[in-house]
This record gives structure tokens, C-alpha cells and sequence, in this order.
């Protein structure tokens, strides 16, 4: 990678370096090989570091750049599409969706599930674990929200624990008839326990992807699905509107 001077630049260092950044990607690197360290790169660039980390940041978001642990930044392959479907009348599990099962457990969600559960704080649920593989590499981990009131049914001697338990959850919750569905999309950052599912590191950009299903009597269970930002691009089917709310806090 050759340098560049930044000084006269009006736009942000960190935004310019990231676009000269970019293009050596595209020129000199290959898929998978290791950029050389802060240090070296904030050297040839005759940038500071924090202002270095700020652009490598930037990359990561695009999808351009991996932090993996015990190597290194990588150049990262090309997004992976992911299909996020708008069936209405579809349960979690029903035909092939791409979803592996991996546990059920009693939990108690987060404030933020309970309330679109509709049930009270402090109250148990049955979590479902679920990841996604695309292309031999995990995308996406989810925890499906059930509550017990939505599969009376559940026998757990019949299953109880692991895949066979998450299968047994899903299958009594697709005895009840599915009324609609909704779902929102934002960005986040990636929890302890998905970034270890998903080969990140704590804190790294994910989209959270969140489901509610609906029957006759309100919601009957809720989806948090994360997938990693810098390898997935979320594609929609037909049906839907897209809603954007605006936070005052933001323009405050």
C-alpha cells in the first residue's frame, strides 16, 4: 500500500483513509490475508492511531475487514445473501427455513421481550436456540421466545434437552393457528454469548433482526435473531412496508 497525505483533505482524516484503505484492498490484498498492524499501517499513513482505528471501524461495518481472534484483520470474503422471509403464515421451523436447532431452556428474557411478549417481569419463558449456516460459516445465532401458555402441550419427558427439546417447542407451537407476523431490523452490537456463537468479538456490529408471531390471542412468541453485520446482506421478500421512526433524542 502506497501513502497518502491527509492534511489538506476536508473531509474527516479517519473517512478519507478509509476510502484509500478501500482501494488498496481491492488492489493489493487478497481474500483472508492479514493486514499489517496498527502500528505499521498508522506509520505509512502518517495518521494517529485512534484516527487508523477509526477507518479499520468504518471497513468492518462495510463488511470489508474481520477482527478474528488470534489472527488478526483480515480482507473479508464477499457478503453472503441471506434470505429473511415475509411469509405471513409461516411458524419458526416449518419447512426448510436454514435454521439449525441447538437448545431449549427455561429463561428469563429481557425486559424488551417480556414486554412484547406481553408478559410480566421476572417470568419464565422457554428460550429456543437456533444459529444459521450459510456457505459453511455461521451467520446468525437466534433465541426464539415461547411461553408456556403457547405449548401447553410440551412434554418434557418426550424431549428434554438439546435439539430434540428446541424441535419439540416448534412443533407444538405450529398447532396453533398463526394470525400475522411483524419484524424490525436495526444495527447492534454483538453480546458475549452470540459473539462467541458467531467467531466475533464482543461489541462487533450485528443486525437484530426481531419477529413477533401473532395468533387470535396476542403474540405467541418472539424471535431476536443476530447476524453478523460484515457478512450478511439481508434480503426481503415482496410483501411488507418498510416503517422508519425518528428518535427526537437523536436530532436533540
Amino acid at each position: 500500500m502506497g501513502t497518502t497525505q491527509l492534511e489538506s483533505v476536508p473531509e474527516p482524516k479517519y473517512w478519507h483513509l478509509k476510502t484509500v484503505l478501500s482501494e488498496a484492498l481491492d488492489q493489493d490484498f487478497a481474500v483472508g490475508e492479514i493486514l499489517p498492524n496498527e502500528r505499521d499501517l498508522a506509520a505509512r499513513f502518517g495518521v494517529a492511531r485512534a484516527t487508523l482505528r477509526q477507518a479499520l471501524e468504518q471497513l468492518e461495518l462495510e463488511g470489508r475487514l474481520q477482527r478474528r481472534r488470534g489472527v488478526g484483520t483480515t480482507v473479508a470474503p464477499p457478503r453472503v445473501g441471506v434470505s429473511v422471509g415475509n411469509a405471513q403464515h409461516s411458524w419458526p421451523g416449518e419447512s426448510v427455513d436454514g435454521w439449525e436447532p441447538v437448545d431449549a431452556v427455561e429463561a428469563a428474557p429481557a425486559a424488551a421481550v417480556l414486554k412484547l411478549l406481553g408478559t410480566a417481569a421476572g417470568e419464565m419463558v422457554l428460550a429456543v436456540r437456533r444459529t444459521r449456516v450459510e456457505q459453511g460459516q455461521v451467520v446468525a445465532a437466534e433465541m426464539l421466545y415461547v411461553p408456556a401458555s403457547s405449548v401447553p402441550g410440551l412434554s418434557a419427558i418426550d424431549a428434554p434437552a438439546g435439539p430434540a427439546r428446541a424441535r419439540a417447542v416448534m412443533r407444538e407451537l405450529q398447532r396453533l393457528p398463526l394470525d400475522g407476523q411483524d419484524r424490525s431490523v436495526e444495527l447492534g452490537s454483538a453480546r458475549a454469548d452470540d459473539a462467541k456463537e458467531l467467531d466475533r468479538l464482543p461489541g462487533a456490529p450485528v443486525l437484530l433482526v426481531t419477529t413477533r408471531y401473532f395468533t387470535a390471542e396476542g403474540t405467541a412468541a418472539v424471535s431476536v435473531a443476530t447476524y453478523r453485520a460484515d457478512t450478511c446482506r439481508l434480503t426481503f421478500g415482496d410483501s411488507g412496508d418498510v416503517q422508519i421512526t425518528h428518535d427526537a433524542r437523536v436530532a436533540s
